[in-house]
């Protein structure tokens, strides 16, 4: 994507907020409501005058219920390196969202439920970066350092991830969330109602 597209796509964002906003008879006060971003951030966003970053357009995508991608309106195009297949690591399947979008990376991750027995805790590892995450489905198993986190939909975690950390399937069906990484330690500030609880893993 050269800086034209990129700009068309940016352009293109606020008119598509508020055209989406208005097709759900939501008015600025009901989404600010719901995101926590103040109405005239939200009317500076849908007018063109605030450019759209990740922290204001992932709740937004929340608010709305449609995928990050759709929000975005970003045009498709056969160069794999800005719409890269989905790929499988250590039986995660990985779908990338976007190739880079300021300093961030994301993807949708799906771990299979471990139909064989109790669950084994994930195994954990270490990189610079830090990474936010909100579970879609199912429930997530964030093994954090010694500590043991199970996330279920709507809940989100954040994390540096020089702490040693891994993640898994603590439910009986795929689960499903959304991972942000920022690989020189960008971190969110997303404001959100959820909190992810803190129970043990217990085998299910």
């Amino acid at each position: 994507m050269n800086d034209s597209d990129l700009a068309s796509v940016l352009t293109g964002v606020g008119p598509r907020l508020r055209a989406l906003r208005r097709s759900r008879g939501t008015t600025l006060a009901q989404l600010s409501e719901a995101t926590g971003i103040s109405q005239s951030t939200l009317s500076r966003l849908e007018s063109g005058r605030r450019k759209p970053t990740l922290e204001l357009l992932l709740p937004l995508a929340r608010a709305h219920d449609v995928p990050l991608d759709e929000l975005v309106g970003a045009p498709a195009t056969g160069d794999p390196r800005i719409h890269p297949r989905p790929f499988t690591r250590n039986g995660q399947t990985f779908v990338p969202l976007t190739r880079y979008l300021g300093g961030l990376y994301v993807f949708k991750l799906i771990i299979p439920a471990d139909t064989t027995g109790d669950p084994v805790r994930p195994d954990q590892s270490v990189h610079e970066g830090y990474e936010w995450l909100y579970v879609l489905s199912g429930r997530l198993w964030l093994a954090l350092e010694e500590n043991d986190l199970i996330l279920t939909a709507g809940e989100a975690a954040e994390f540096d991830t020089r702490t040693p950390h891994g993640f898994g399937n603590a439910g009986k069906r795929p689960v499903e969330f959304l991972s942000l990484f920022g690989s020189q330690g960008e971190r969110m500030h997303v404001r959100a109602r959820p909190t992810a609880s803190k129970r043990a893993v217990s085998a299910r």
